[in-house]
């Protein structure tokens, strides 16, 4: 049977002090702030491999520590009662078999009785079986790396940082791993279907001035994408104001409630079906491309949210959406679910029901998107719509797909293990993701014709090629 490996949290928990304690009295040390800044080590790049099939990079699966503190609204709650109304994506005689295997620890101590009342400053650690998801296998193109900044070509599929399921398959993680290039600073951010140029500093003080000039609106940015219909050959100015629907799924829509922001728009091509449009976002609002191109009737091509039916029969064009937020989202989960349901070749699946449930009741406490969420990560509005549904939190394992068949030589990657290697930790009898069988996404799935083209500042500008998607023959 496959042991727990050491756990992966990047801090330690609080020291516990000795004190003298009532009989029935429980100690809970005192509370040590958790440092969530992205800095990662040698010991978190050896948590797994990577492998590569099918055009695919794959992740191996590992033990990971999910980590929190308890949060004021469990204070005085029993772990089962926890468990029970806001982790139910596992049965509890998941976590009762969690808890004998030692997987549960509360102070650091083993939890032996899931009855156990929770106290303020409690600190619950959670050691799951982690799969993650498959994400495109071609490559992180360096553009540019001196001695202040990386700048790579990001592939459509990968989130930038670890967050929700995706840690190792990040590009964060990757350019540590495969290019040695660690203590990264983020600028700026691309959503993880959105592909193109990506800026990191080396350093605090670079961070810091070009974050300026973001602050200041001196950084010119100009994306490239592919629209349904033929685009207006005028150039075409949006202003309409954004409203983040949910930030914990990533939604947003146009509202006259929401902040105001301007994209302008111009039509580089048209082959008769759809048109390459160039964009030139003004401000910087979540979505902010895709929900103006909506708006105007021309969604992109392969968008995987506001592209669908579930906006109404208009698919949201002119800001008509004649449903509250909450039915959107609905709508929304059920139109995803229904063209992901081939995906579960077998297994359990949950209903729909109780998703809708685990939603809305996700929405009560992702207002703020400052909020953490059990794996330290901000309830964040990049997340894809695959997010729906899928509960993240204490011991639930994600999306991974089984069985791997053979490789040929060249997917194979140079850190290839032995067969015993490989064995190790990829099964484990609680987890039950090991014993579902996925279909794997083909690579044209993991693009969305969304790119960034260039970045320009005060003093740089750095440029991507045209994908191919956007050039003006192009018959896909």
């Amino acid at each position: 049977m496959a042991q727990p490996g050491p756990g992966s949290s990047e801090e330690a928990p609080p020291a516990a002090k000795k004190r003298r304690l009532a009989v029935s009295e429980r100690y809970v040390p005192p509370p040590r702030k958790l440092n969530h800044g992205v800095s990662f080590g040698p010991e978190h790049f050896a948590e797994t491999s990577y492998y590569f099939e099918g055009g695919l990079r794959k992740v191996r699966p590992y033990y990971f520590d999910f980590r929190t503190y308890c949060k004021g609204r469990w204070v005085g709650r029993s772990l089962l009662h926890v468990f029970s109304t806001e982790f139910r994506a596992q049965p509890i005689s998941y976590y009762r078999a969690a808890a004998r295997a030692g997987r549960l620890r509360l102070n650091e101590q083993p939890v032996e009785d899931l009855d156990i009342v929770l106290k303020n400053n409690d600190f619950l650690r959670n050691t799951v079986h982690r799969h993650e998801p498959p994400v495109t296998s071609q490559p992180i193109q360096i553009l540019v790396e001196n001695e202040e900044m990386v700048v790579v070509d990001k592939p459509s599929s990968l989130p930038v940082h670890p967050c929700g399921r995706f840690r190792h398959n990040t590009v964060i993680f990757i350019l540590g791993k495969e290019h040695q290039l660690k203590e990264l600073h983020t600028i700026h951010r691309l959503d993880r279907m959105t592909s193109g140029v990506l800026m990191f500093a080396k350093n605090v003080q670079v961070s810091k001035r070009i974050d300026e000039q973001i602050r200041e609106r001196q950084l010119e940015k100009e994306y490239v994408c592919r629209v349904v219909g033929e685009f207006p050959k005028q150039e075409v100015v949006c202003e309409e104001p954004i409203l983040v629907v949910s930030y914990k799924v990533g939604v947003c829509r146009v509202d006259p409630k929401g902040r105001p922001c301007k994209t302008i728009f111009q039509r580089l091509s048209y082959n008769g079906r759809s048109s390459v449009v160039r964009c030139l976002p003004l401000t910087g609002r979540t979505h902010q491309i895709r929900v103006h191109l909506q708006f105007l009737g021309h969604p992109i091509v392969n968008d995987p949210i506001y592209n669908m039916e579930a906006w109404g029969p208009s698919r949201g064009k002119g800001g008509h959406v004649e449903k509250t937020n909450e039915e959107l989202l609905k709508d929304l989960l059920q139109e995803h679910q229904a063209k992901q349901s081939l995906d579960d070749l077998e297994g359990p699946r949950k209903g729909f029901e109780d998703s809708v449930k685990e939603l809305e009741d996700s929405m009560k406490v992702a207002e703020d998107p400052e909020k953490k969420d059990m794996e330290g990560c901000p309830l964040s509005s990049t997340s894809n719509l695959e997010m729906l549904g899928r509960n993240q939190g204490l011991g639930f394992c994600e999306n991974q797909d089984e069985p791997m068949e053979e490789k040929s030589p060249e997917e194979k990657n140079l850190g290839e293990k032995s067969p015993e290697e490989k064995n190790l930790g990829e099964k484990d009898p609680l987890c039950m993701e090991c014993r579902m069988r996925r279909r794997d996404p083909s690579p044209q799935d993991l693009v969305m014709f969304l790119h960034a083209l260039r970045y320009k500042g005060a003093d740089f500008e750095f440029c991507s090629k045209m994908p191919q998607w956007a050039m003006e023959d192009w018959d896909g």
